[in-house]
């Protein structure tokens, strides 16, 4: 006999008690070992729980991923937002010393949402660093100390109001969380010229799985050589970053350049591939490819945008183009000479006259529902291959994707320098991205399996042993972690494909600064034991 309704709410209602009731006693027991174990106060407002009106609006403040705020994907018990380094100490002692799954974010910009959200461990709390957001720029050291939760926005603004002729190599998004941002790498329009943001790391500051706080002398180099390019939130939790900052010119050069497939666009895109790598390394041109309308009638075509910043001037940027590009056909009125501070802006996709200052409110410029993969290119892709890309394009609503040119510094720097492996050998890097408007499982179900499809399609023009993936461009198809106990060939699966031979030491370092895997999520790197 089925049960109605009315014998089954006293159920409900005494199940949401016994929720609640747990959450309240999970936050409570830390909150009271937070006052015990932090040197400094910690105000009330510092923890919102799952009931506290402000809890949304605190939990999607920096997501940027909506899939992942969907009501059906667990949330955090509560959220605590330390105000100092000692906050942050504690947080990592209480939550060992109480058995809490914890999480972390500094930008919220995990494409795959594993700051802020657990699919595999509940219940956890989450640690959001963004009131740790000082930077203190030392010109005369061509240094700056720069806290986790401050925005590379934010850094490049503070570096330009102190020089305009230095700058950082680091990412195009302007919202990006440096605290996790380095630890993948930090791709940047300058990467040719000086490498990657993570090459460009003087020391840190982090709190171990014990809540020590360690520098890089404390930490050893094995440690410090894991956290630049490793992955985040398996090492430990970046306080802040000692970045070493790099000249620029006083005056560059931007552009951006369309050509549709009417306009012959397969033809250039398959020259691009063949220079990109070895142009000039003061000129990074990537390729933006969307799907866009065009002609009278609006219809659908696929459009390659060359977006451009060049560390000089238009006339030596026409040069260099006229001898070793001359395809694109680049003229002197696509050329936009500025300052490298609002070449910033303009990369990002910020309208013209908008002043650097809008830098500092670190803010995102979308969010919606997306899903993302990506790819490492080491022979340029056949016309042919070109054509059958485009028709898969035209298939999905809002497909991108984005080309960044590897060469110069990046070919230079040996695969195990750092943890991130990706060097010589590749031409460009390719991200994949499909975007959406609406929460629905059906929504989700169509793009995910067309950008699935889309990766299928282009194996055969990439490596495969391994293929090779962005780890900041997180994807979860490539494999997961099963919660505390995952085996060392079952992470290897995916592992490889982030960091190919640095894998390994990567766990080793794992298995030696946190044995007991405290530090965990979907894709963290497992200690030998686990």
């Amino acid at each position: 006999m089925a049960l109605s309704s009315i014998s089954i709410l006293p159920l409900l209602l005494v199940l949401l008690s016994a929720s609640w009731a747990t959450s309240a006693s999970i936050q409570d027991n830390f909150i009271q070992c937070l006052d015990d174990n932090s040197e400094q106060v910690i105000p009330i407002s510092a923890v919102c729980a799952q009931n506290n009106s402000s809890f949304t609006s605190v939990l999607n403040s920096t997501a940027q991923n909506l899939r992942y705020l969907e009501p059906s994907v667990p949330k955090p018990q509560f959220i605590f937002t330390p105000l100092n380094e000692s906050h942050v100490q504690a947080a990592v002692i209480c939550a060992k010393k109480l058995g809490i799954h914890l999480r972390f974010r500094s930008g919220g910009h995990d494409y795959e949402g594993l700051s802020y959200a657990s699919e595999i461990e509940t219940p956890f709390i989450m640690l959001d660093l963004a009131r740790l957001r000082s930077v203190n720029v030392d010109i005369d050291d061509n240094t700056a100390w720069v806290q986790a939760g401050a925005t590379i926005g934010e850094v490049y603004f503070r570096i330009s109001e102190t020089s305009k002729t230095h700058g950082f190599p680091a990412g195009l998004c302007s919202s990006l969380g440096i605290g996790g941002h380095i630890t993948g790498g930090a791709y940047g329009s300058m990467m040719r010229k000086y490498g990657l943001g993570a090459d460009n790391v003087l020391d840190a500051r982090i709190v171990d799985a014990n809540g020590k706080v360690l520098d890089r002398a404390a930490m050893g180099e094995d440690h410090f050589w894991a956290i630049r390019g490793g992955g985040g939130a398996s090492f430990g939790i970046i306080l802040a970053w000692k970045i070493k900052l790099v000249p620029v010119p006083e005056t560059v050069t931007v552009f951006t350049v369309p050509k549709t497939l009417e306009q012959g666009a397969t033809k250039i895109l398959y020259r691009w591939q063949q220079v990109a790598d070895k142009l000039d390394e003061d000129l990074f041109i990537r390729v933006i490819i969307q799907v866009t309308k065009a002609g009278q009638k609006g219809e659908r075509t696929v459009t390659t945008a060359y977006n451009a910043l060049f560390l000089g001037d238009a006339d030596r940027l026409l040069q260099v183009m006229n001898q070793s590009f001359p395809e694109l056909g680049l003229t002197r009125k696509d050329c936009i000479e500025t300052s490298w501070i609002k070449s910033v802006l303009y990369i990002a996709g910020y309208p013209s006259d908008t002043p650097p200052e809008v830098l500092q409110q670190g803010k995102s410029l979308f969010k919606n529902y997306f899903k993302a993969k990506s790819d490492f290119v080491q022979r340029p892709i056949p016309e042919t291959g070109l054509e059958g890309l485009w028709k898969r394009l035209l298939q999905e609503d809002s497909p991108l994707m984005i080309w960044n040119p590897y060469g110069g510094m990046m070919a230079n720097i040996s695969e195990s320098a750092i943890a991130f492996p990706h060097r010589k050998g590749n031409l460009f890097k390719i991200q994949y991205v499909t975007s959406w408007y609406e929460g629905s499982q059906d929504a989700t179900t169509k793009h995910t399996d067309w950008i699935r499809g889309l990766y299928d399609y282009m194996a055969a023009y990439v490596p495969t042993s391994p293929r090779a993936a962005y780890v900041n461009y997180r994807d979860l198809d490539l494999g997961i972690n099963d919660k505390t106990n995952t085996s060392l060939s079952q992470a290897r699966v995916w592992g490889t494909k982030y960091f190919k031979g640095n894998f390994d030491r990567l766990v080793k370092v794992k298995s030696k600064v946190d044995p007991d895997n405290f530090f965990r999520h979907e894709q963290s790197i497992p200690p030998a034991l686990v």
